[in-house]
């Protein structure tokens, strides 16, 4: 314990994305549109999802759960880049770098359950469609809902506590944009191979089940639609589908290759591609794909957006 004192610093320091100025300020704007598209998005999605009778349904529920998440998985690494990346003082404190990973670790593994949470409503409701408002009922939704925090809560609850007890003496500038566990495993002068089984574990545990659980509910799906005669019919009952199969593949495919890959494979500069495409890209581009995708909630915004521009004629009048 005492050495663990003397090595734990006030402070650490966050390398960023880049020292270059140029790229500073381009990066800026570009993590700034970023954000404001994700807060946008997800967003309009929430209040169309809430003021649209139609969309009161448990796949909407689902989708309304991913879209705080995502507001909220956003909010705890965007503001940092934006601050960091024009501030001279890269600084965090370390109270501060505790409250990020322990935030994006919980939410992380959130979404990550809660995705595999919705490709099973999607296999209740392609495959057993006569029984889905019953199995699918009010009750069962708020627990499914429940799973993902309390998943998400278990796991940070494990790793930020192993994170911190390293004692990192090599050096207290972490080569990245936020204080994320496998950087400060780099930064340790003891070798943190617990930490990297219980990593490894976790990661195994929570997204190797939900992607096994995400392929199982598909290939019954996949079953399925190919049982349909009509290929009208295969093709409108599989566009429910692909919406979900897309975030599903980046956002899995993105986190496995930080968490799952062996520390001979990592690379510093790749992983930090990879982290900003799982927590800036991915929340931002989610809105986007179901609301492309899915025609019911494009007529929702359609129709909440004409009643609001009806609403602000009749005051102008």
């Amino acid at each position: 314990m005492e050495n663990f004192n003397q090595t734990l610093p006030s402070w650490f320091y966050l390398n960023g994305l880049s020292t270059v100025p140029q790229v500073q300020v381009i990066g800026f704007l570009l993590f700034l549109v970023m954000y404001i598209m994700t807060l946008v998005g997800n967003c309009l999605l929430l209040i169309t999802v809430r003021t649209s009778p139609t969309l009161h349904t448990p796949m909407y529920f689902l989708l309304s759960n991913l879209s705080f998440i995502d507001i909220s998985f956003s909010s705890t690494v965007a503001p940092v880049i934006l601050i960091n990346t024009l501030s001279i003082d890269t600084s965090i404190s370390v109270g501060g770098c505790v409250t990020q990973m322990f935030c994006y670790l919980v939410l992380g593994v959130a979404e990550c359950v809660l995705l595999a949470i919705m490709a099973y409503d999607r296999f209740v409701a392609i495959c057993k469609p006569l029984h889905y408002g019953n199995i699918m009922n009010f009750r069962f939704c708020i627990i499914l809902a429940l799973i993902p925090w309390i998943v998400g809560f278990i796991n940070s609850s494990i790793q930020v506590p192993l994170t911190w007890r390293l004692p990192f003496c090599r050096t207290h500038r972490l080569n990245h944009f936020f204080c994320e566990v496998p950087p400060f495993l780099r930064l340790s002068c003891t070798d943190p191979w617990l930490n990297e089984v219980a990593m490894y574990v976790a990661a195994g545990a929570i997204v190797l089940f939900c992607f096994l659980l995400t392929l199982i509910s598909y290939v019954y799906i996949i079953s399925a639609i190919l049982r349909i005669h009509s290929s009208r019919g295969r093709h409108a009952v599989f566009s429910t589908c692909v919406s979900h199969l897309t975030v599903v593949t980046l956002y899995y495919g993105t986190i496995m290759s930080i968490y799952l890959q062996p520390r001979s494979f990592q690379s510093v500069e790749k992983d930090k591609t990879v982290s900003v495409l799982y927590t800036v890209v991915t929340p931002m581009l989610n809105p986007i794909i179901y609301s492309i995708r899915n025609k019911d909630v494009k007529n929702c915004i359609i129709r909440n957006f004409k009643k609001v521009m009806k609403f602000y004629q009749n005051v102008s009048y």
